[in-house]
């Protein structure tokens, strides 16, 4: 059956063929049973969906109606320090949300509809073992005080990906057997068929805010900044840790403003248990030179709030990537201005890191 979200209407499933062939594979074909199966070499390579230039102006109608089947090829897990202990290996790429300022169109280009990696049973095998291997966490550290903390979603939304695959169920059922090890996603999406998973406390869900207005021009499909934060509660109550993402912090002439308003409508409405596990993430704009080029293409208003050169400057990114951010000096101003507001407005919430 057809999903009936605004957000994927597939028309085309691009499938490696062993991917097709998959378990996986096939329960994902028969959830859109009217789709055109189209071969591919590599999910890595299709040209008519990323990577080619002429596709700005189709930009979120290939997000809607293009999926991609392939396989993981390198299954790895390495270390991280910040928003985990570690980065497991992704169970997709992409996402069918275009925010403008998402890092992962860097790498495929473009559109970068979600690929779904259907060997998932490799995946799970090898976190089952470097779980185990770990033991038990000796010492407290920022990603948590008693857990090893696993990112599951570097490069997707597992929000998104649970809807059109059981990959993100698959991997927080088996972090649910795993007192020493919690599973952690961002996401943009409120997704509340996750709510009936039970997932004991073992998945850490880090819901992305902003102020509402910026929201409202760069987090392209995303769910509302006001229906992101009326389910926090909620996924506390399922059995879920909720964290926050202050990310992407936005420098602009009444930021200060417009994230007070925030964060004391956050210290109104949160519940008393959600307040006891709160922190927080905290993660000022990065962007990039080539990502700026592609948004003018499609949504030029937002390139008039993220690309500010007299702000920023160069930097390389820990992958390697050469990206800007703002300034050095006005950074270290905007931080400490930063933790000073939620420290006032919303002192329940402590910062796990800032930068």
């Amino acid at each position: 059956m057809r999903s009936t979200s605004p957000l994927l209407d597939v028309r085309r499933i691009y499938a490696e063929p062993d991917a097709a062939r998959s378990p996986r594979g096939q329960e994902i074909i028969a959830r859109w049973p009217d789709a055109t199966i189209v071969p591919v070499a590599s999910h890595w390579q299709i040209p008519e969906v990323h990577g080619d230039e002429r596709n700005v102006a189709r930009w979120v109608r290939i997000k809607t109606e293009a999926l991609v089947l392939g396989e993981k090829k390198s299954v790895a897990t390495r270390l991280n320090g910040r928003s985990a202990d570690f980065i497991a290996p992704s169970l997709a790429n992409g996402c069918a949300m275009a925010c403008a300022y998402c890092y992962v169109p860097r790498r495929k280009g473009y559109s970068n509809p979600v690929t779904v990696f259907t060997n998932i049973d490799r995946i799970t095998a090898h976190l089952a073992r470097h779980i185990s291997r770990q033991g038990p966490k000796a010492e407290p550290n920022q990603c948590d005080p008693d857990a090893w903390v696993y990112d599951i979603g570097e490069n997707s939304d597992c929000s998104v990906d649970a809807m059109i695959s059981e990959n993100v169920r698959d991997v927080c059922d088996l972090f649910r057997m795993h007192p020493t090890a919690k599973a952690s996603f961002a996401t943009k999406y409120v997704n509340r068929e996750l709510l009936d998973w039970d997932p004991l406390e073992r998945t850490r869900i880090r819901f992305s805010l902003m102020p509402a207005a910026l929201a409202k021009v760069t987090d392209i499909r995303t769910s509302p900044i006001a229906e992101r934060i009326a389910a926090i509660d909620d996924f506390v109550e399922a059995g879920y840790e909720v964290h926050l993402n202050f990310s992407p912090i936005i420098v602009t002439p009444t930021w200060v403003e417009e994230w007070t308003e925030l964060l004391v409508h956050l210290d109104d409405v949160l519940s008393p248990a959600t307040k006891r596990q709160l922190a927080a993430e905290v993660i000022f704009l990065t962007h990039n030179e080539r990502l700026h080029e592609v948004n003018l293409g499609w949504h030029p208003k937002a390139e008039e709030l993220l690309w500010t050169p007299p702000t920023q400057e160069a930097k390389v990114s820990q992958n390697g990537a050469v990206n800007v951010r703002y300034r050095a000096d006005l950074k270290r101003r905007h931080v400490d201005t930063f933790t000073q507001l939620v420290a006032r407005h919303l002192p329940s919430c402590r910062i796990r890191y800032a930068f």
